[in-house]
């Protein structure tokens, strides 16, 4: 017995027959003539899965690749504009120390995630669970236990690591390469954004790929860390960065960036994604999550229409 459709391939199979109303007699698409057993076609088996025209479509479309495209060259300038600092400056990056952070920070939340995703959801920031409660992915009622939780594991995480290993604890955020505190502001909220928007988009919203949302979610916070490493610490995490300041008791007069950038990043992602889903997104670009399968099952269930209900020719 098949699997009962999900609401995805419902629209999907919706789609395709909506375009399929049109076919003309002759074509691949064309009624199956009576008492013909229904057989795949070699060739044109199904109409290619064009952007469908539209206001809402089009306005998703030009929202959609205004953000993309923005997020795309931010990243790609910032980290440009980091390898291309003057090497003549006192405070120039050490490009394999911020690699090797970076690779620290992503490969930890992937392989975390990836662990408690099935347990808890995996979030481990206060921010990323403001965004799910925001977008009806999780109880206000548990977000304000789950809150003070994450605050109390990044205290935690900071104090064994400054007793176990030697030396003082050099874990902490500070801004650095000249930026300034309203600069800084911003950078974190920009970086939280793309993190929490890459995780409603891969792990929230449901689809075919969610099981893989860790690796996207761990290489857009190894993105955001490469980026924002050198001028703020790269905290996009309250957790992240109070654990730290409270073991080595070092609170900057600018650590607020670190709680209202996040929490500025993470209500931009949650508009962002709560625009797209008010716009029906998966309708200006369908077929998204269809596969081989769906596409087999739809002919065959075409097909098969066609032959119950086409009338023998006199």
């Amino acid at each position: 017995m098949s699997a009962p459709e999900s609401p995805e391939q419902r629209h999907f199979f919706s789609h395709l027959s909506s375009r399929q109303t049109s076919a003309a007699p002759g074509s691949p698409t064309a009624a199956v003539p009576a008492g013909a057993a229904p057989t795949r076609t070699t060739t044109n088996r199904l109409p290619i899965l064009k952007a469908q025209s539209g206001a809402r479509n089009n306005v998703t479309a030009v929202v959609g690749e205004f953000v993309g495209t923005f997020l795309f060259l931010f990243f790609s300038f910032a980290g440009t504009q980091l390898a291309n600092t003057p090497a003549s400056t006192s405070t120039e990056p050490n490009h394999t120390v911020l690699i090797f952070i970076a690779l620290s920070f992503g490969v930890s939340l992937t392989a975390n995630v990836w662990v408690f995703y099935r347990i808890t959801g995996g979030m481990f920031n206060p921010v990323v669970t403001l965004a799910l409660v925001i977008c009806g992915g999780l109880p206000i009622t548990r977000a304000l236990l789950i809150m003070p939780t994450q605050i109390l594991a990044g205290m935690s995480a900071a104090g064994v690591i400054s007793a176990l290993l030697p030396g003082p604890l050099a874990v902490t955020n500070s801004l650095g390469g000249g930026a300034s505190t309203a600069q800084g502001l911003f950078i974190e909220m920009f970086l939280t954004a793309q993190l929490v928007f890459t995780i409603l988009m891969l792990a929230v919203e449901k689809h075919r790929s969610t099981f893989l949302a860790p690796v996207g979610i761990g290489a857009s916070f190894f993105l955001a860390e490469l980026v924002g490493c050198y001028w703020t610490g790269g905290a996009l995490n309250p957790a992240r960065a109070f654990g730290p300041a409270v073991a080595t008791r070092t609170f900057p007069n600018y650590h607020w960036i670190y709680w209202l950038g996040p929490i500025m990043g993470s209500l931009l992602a949650s508009g962002f994604y709560l625009l797209l889903k008010a716009m029906q997104y998966q309708e200006c670009n369908p077929g998204q999550d269809a596969s081989g399968a769906d596409l087999e099952r739809y002919e065959d269930r075409h097909a098969q229409h066609h032959t119950t209900t086409e009338e023998p020719k006199v």
